[in-house]
């Protein structure tokens, strides 16, 4: 477990510290070269394509482990939007709440009861 809450620190600061440069270089302008790639229908759209339905599987996941509650949805959408950014920090912070049940980690405390 210690390994693991390693590589989720490390993802986070990595995807933080690149995060930052990119907005203080060129803004928060995300959305419209995101789709634009995408509607271009070249590799970078590809690339782009394929993390949004990642990020949609990530926050469906989140969704579901808190059985489709009012805050599982509401993190569900954080995780679509804040990406691995987020899943690192949910998944450091959820792996100290379930005492490092990896069990419950991916299932969540009632379905893993």
């Amino acid at each position: 477990m210690a390994a693991f809450r390693i590589f989720l620190m490390v993802i986070f600061l990595i995807i933080a510290g690149y995060t930052s440069v990119v907005v203080s270089n060129y803004g928060m302008g995300l959305l419209p070269i995101f789709f634009g790639d995408m509607a271009k229908l070249e590799w970078p759209g590809q690339f782009n394509l394929d993390f949004m339905c990642m990020l949609s599987l990530s926050g469906l996941w989140i969704s579901w482990r808190h059985q489709f509650s009012a805050i599982g949805i509401i993190l569900g959408i954080i995780a679509f939007f804040g990406g691995a950014l987020f899943l690192s920090a949910y998944l450091f912070v959820e792996s100290f709440r379930v005492r490092g049940d990896m069990k419950a980690l991916m299932l969540g405390q009632g379905r893993a009861a």
